[in-house]
């Protein structure tokens, strides 16, 4: 049983934490209840901008079926190479109810889901919460993937403990500099390392399914690294703290499908994908370190096409 059973005073204790915003590590402290929003652009509304089926996440994430996903509007980090970058300003999306939220899980496992993806969800906490207990009530049986970049409060994750079965982060920096200038965040590495140390509590080990064809993840941690141009030196001493501290207790996911979007044509580094060579080097270095568990991914994956249409979908 989850510490938040569903009552009404649950939920008005949940809304408290709006009241003075210190959801994400920006701590803005903004009472989102009166209509505010912080760095993240969001009220105590919940907004969010698609719903769907999902194919492009790791095999243990989608299998055969997909990933049950929901985009969430907003953002705390907004890194100015987004792959999202609509819906990370918030300019996308449709608000909608909490109990709609609850019916979209429902929908989603009716449409076979292999879970329930929830991508950028942090400054909605609460309100997932809330959502989650009432679909759990109804009958909703899949796991649950806390999809995020990282960029995490420990305190609002531990609001999560006994719902999340899944967690899929970003590990995105490890050099302040770097988290300085693409996403305003010069403590993003401590504060990103804080966050998986207490996902990895909650969730533990990877466990996964008995299925034929692709076993999916049942419960664990899966940490994401997007190999940006240029910057290989940051990622190998991310794979390097990763490997040290984790082991083969988590999963890995290293990524070459950085997409240079008409936002970042200005800025010198970031406006040209990650080459076959840079990539392969990170490929090695994983081997090198005798890493396991380690997703890596074909050429082609740099494209557009991989990034969902923010149209939506599955939300009315």
């Amino acid at each position: 049983m989850s510490k938040y059973p569903f009552s009404s005073s649950s939920y008005r204790d949940l809304l408290q934490h709006f009241s003075c915003c210190r959801l994400c590590p920006r701590r803005c402290g903004v009472n989102r209840l009166a209509g505010e929003s912080g760095y993240c652009g969001q009220t105590a509304q919940l907004k969010a901008a698609r719903a769907s089926l999902h194919m492009w996440e790791e095999p243990c994430i989608c299998g055969s079926t997909g990933s049950g996903t929901v985009f969430f509007s907003g953002c705390g980090l907004r890194c100015c190479y987004c792959q999202n970058y609509n819906i990370a300003l918030g300019q996308t999306g449709q608000e909608i109810s909490l109990e709609r939220l609850a019916e979209i899980f429902l929908e989603l496992e009716q449409k076979g889901a292999a879970n329930i993806n929830l991508v950028t969800p942090t400054h909605y906490i609460p309100l997932i919460v809330y959502a989650l207990e009432l679909a759990r009530s109804k009958g909703l049986s899949l796991p649950i993937v806390y999809n995020c970049g990282g960029y995490e409060e420990p305190d609002a994750l531990r609001l999560l403990d006994g719902l999340i079965d899944i967690y899929l982060p970003d590990l995105k920096y490890f050099t302040s500099e770097l988290s300085k200038s693409y996403s305003h965040a010069e403590d993003y590495f401590e504060k990103a390392k804080a966050a998986l140390s207490e996902m990895f509590r909650q969730v533990g080990k990877p466990v996964f399914g008995q299925e034929p064809d692709i076993p999916l993840l049942r419960r664990g941690m899966l940490v994401r690294h997007l190999v940006l141009p240029g910057q290989i030196k940051d990622t190998k001493k991310i794979l390097h703290y990763l490997h040290d501290t984790y082991g083969t207790d988590i999963l890995i996911s290293v990524m070459s499908q950085y997409t240079p979007l008409p936002q970042v044509a200005h800025i010198p580094g970031l406006n040209r994908r990650v080459t076959p060579d840079e990539y392969g080097r990170a490929v090695d270095y994983c081997l090198r370190l005798g890493m396991e568990n380690v997703y890596i991914q074909e050429e082609g994956t740099a494209q557009e096409s991989f990034i969902p249409p923010f149209d939506l979908t599955g939300l009315r």
